[in-house]
């Protein structure tokens, strides 16, 4: 287990750096009696992992369970365990969950998501792939520019270029488009290493007879209708005849409406799907009953608690405990 804080933002990093989504939980305040410190931090993976610490058995099932709903959402979520102070102004974006009975202090607890941005890699050697990096870079993506034998230095951000059409390298998910611009120089070549690929889009910047003739050459080196059909040639809206950067504008501009539509995204359905959960009728904990070391069974129902004192609060009277739940 991650032990401090600081652990925990070394491995954010390294999360980040893997193209990894996660949740970064930080504890932002607390009232006494709790388990939890103000300063805690942990990582919540999309499985249900936990990574560091964020408290006591009364706080991390629901804690899990609000955290992988704020990795579906991408919505950063101020969680309030208990009755605190006045929370601050973040909308519907505070959730508010009764503390156990057993338990007199109270947490406020930050749920941050953590999603890889769309990875932009453009593979070619000309004033539109450089204005493709730009503009990626101004939205917040991770732009790469592919240069295979260049001179990284004849580029606006050497420091991007790579000079090697190893794509399976850089492209790692769906979350990762291609356009290929190499203006006719080796279209095919470049083509054929994004589509063994995961790359959630692959784009030709070419004419479309241009296009037409590299798809028939895809065609005949053994490629299929439907990894063909991966590729988007031309590239970006028609704006008719335009200038480089005005090439480059209109790809970028049909990525952030496919970005927008749900696409360029990861493939969540690799996650383990999320537990079941119950509420513990006595406090209004959430409860994981793969984990619940309290259990009743009433009227052939199941029931979990969250800690004894709930387990035998409602033994003693089953039905008075429902009727006030």
């Amino acid at each position: 287990m991650i032990t401090t804080p600081a652990r925990v933002l070394e491995e954010a990093a390294a999360l980040v750096a893997a193209r990894q989504p996660f949740v970064l939980v930080t504890v932002v305040g607390r009232r006494a009696p709790s388990s939890g410190r103000t300063g805690g931090r942990a990582i919540v993976l999309p499985d249900g992992t936990v990574r560091g610490w964020i408290g006591g058995a009364c706080a991390e099932p629901t804690v899990l369970a609000e955290a992988r709903a704020s990795l579906g959402s991408g919505e950063t979520v101020l969680l309030r365990l208990g009755e605190g102070g006045p929370a601050p102004d973040m909308g519907e974006h505070v959730h508010h969950v009764a503390m156990a009975c057993e338990s007199d202090g109270a947490l406020d607890i930050l749920l941050e998501p953590v999603v890889p941005a769309v990875r932009l890699v453009v593979v070619g050697r000309s004033p539109a792939v450089d204005a493709l990096a730009a503009m990626g870079a101004a939205l917040g993506w991770d732009p790469v520019v592919v240069d295979e034998g260049g001179d990284p230095a004849s580029h606006a951000n050497p420091s991007i270029v790579r000079t090697k059409l190893d794509l399976d390298t850089v492209v790692t998910d769906p979350a990762c488009a291609v356009v290929v611009a190499t203006q006719g120089h080796y279209d095919d070549l470049a083509l054929a290493a994004a589509l063994a690929t995961p790359a959630g889009y692959i784009g030709l910047v070419a004419s479309a007879r241009r296009a037409a003739t590299v798809r028939e050459h895809l065609r005949d080196d053994g490629h299929d209708d439907a990894a063909l059909a991966r590729i988007e040639a031309p590239a970006g809206i028609d704006l008719g005849s335009t200038e480089h950067v005005e090439v480059a504008a209109s790809v970028i501009a049909d990525l952030v409406r496919r970005r927008a539509a749900g696409e360029l995204a990861l493939d969540g359905g690799a996650a383990p799907a999320a537990p079941t959960m119950a509420i513990d009728p006595i406090c209004g904990m959430t409860v994981d009953p793969a984990e619940a070391k309290y259990h009743s069974l009433h009227d052939g129902t199941d029931f979990w608690f969250c800690a004894s004192g709930c387990k035998r609060a409602f033994d003693a009277d089953p039905e008075a405990a429902l009727a006030a739940s």
